[in-house]
């Protein structure tokens, strides 16, 4: 069976705790010793740029045996016109999955997954960025030993970091996810729209509003990301002044003083987040950022050889 991951929505329940769980566990070193991907051929194609996302799943397929191929933004036909499913049907002859980060449009990568043999991985797309929120709940697992009943406050813009962690968070039970971003940058309508219809059907609940007033506390993590999302740009030109309020300094953690810090990287310190919180003790933005590595290994395995039934993970 091939396995596609374009979306969060693509995972089952069990698929979503199986890929967590399992990149818990390659951290932790404690995953059976085992080459899945071994004999097959990863490609690894970024037209926009990347560090984490790249590096982990380069690194990723090597830890698993895979060889990789890696293809440049001016690499393809696709820059002379050879549509996206064409493409999709050659390279699937030839690559057993490919990681891909295109123009944004998750479309495209639908079109290079409509055939059989090669699993496709969305590396970010401009709604969405599916293998980030495997991380951050990753991270999650790891740092607490548990996801179901976590307080996450998110504060900035509700780009595709904030999407597909609002899809992910809400499928655990007892979580809330508070929203705080700013006027005419939060989550989509749809994407607000599905979360909170998964939130309903459990006992999660997730909240959204355009201000930092009336902020409750007792967080487990405070997130964030930049506010200049990779690839895009803002019609606003009084955008920063919008942004502004919502940089995360210390004085959250009053109401929260046990809270850890995570952010997606790239940072810009002085901008969504002051140095004194990023490089202090509560944050684990940097152990997050190396779990894209085994978030990474933990989704090509998925893909090549489905869920991995694991013991479940110890606590803290």
């Amino acid at each position: 069976m091939t396995r596609h991951l374009i979306s969060i929505n693509d995972l089952t329940d069990e698929d979503l705790r199986s890929i967590v769980a399992r990149g818990v566990r390659f951290r932790s070193g404690q995953a059976r010793r085992e080459r899945p991907l071994d004999g097959e051929v990863a490609g690894i194609y970024f037209k926009k740029t990347s560090t984490r996302t790249r590096t982990a799943f380069s690194s990723g397929a090597l830890r698993l045996g895979a060889q990789i191929v890696a293809y440049g933004p001016d690499d393809l036909q696709l820059n002379t016109g050879e549509t996206h499913a064409d493409t999709g049907q050659v390279m699937s002859r030839m690559l057993d999955v490919l990681v891909a980060r295109t123009s944004g449009d998750p479309a495209e990568l639908r079109q290079l997954a409509a055939q059989q043999r090669m699993s496709v991985v969305n590396a970010m797309t401009a709604d969405e960025h599916p293998t980030q929120a495997l991380t951050d709940l990753t991270t999650m697992l790891d740092h607490f030993g548990r996801i179901d009943g976590l307080r996450v406050l998110y504060v900035g813009e509700g780009n595709n970091s904030a999407a597909a962690l609002a899809l992910a968070l809400t499928r655990y039970a007892g979580t809330h996810l508070e929203l705080r971003t700013p006027p005419g940058y939060g989550l989509t309508r749809e994407v607000l729209a599905t979360a909170s219809a998964q939130a309903a059907r459990g006992t999660a609940t997730i909240h959204e509003r355009h201000d930092m007033a009336e902020l409750p506390g007792g967080f487990d993590v405070v997130y964030t990301t930049r506010w200049q999302t990779t690839g895009t740009s803002k019609p606003d030109p009084n955008w920063r002044e919008i942004f502004a309020p919502f940089q995360v300094g210390e004085e959250l953690w009053v109401g929260s003083p046990d809270a850890v810090f995570m952010h997606d990287l790239p940072a810009h310190r002085g901008e969504e987040v002051t140095a004194e919180v990023l490089d202090g003790p509560a944050s684990i933005a940097f152990e997050q950022a190396e779990n894209k590595l085994h978030s990474a290994m933990a989704v090509l395995e998925w893909c090549r050889r489905g869920p991995v039934a694991e013991p479940p993970v110890a606590g803290p």
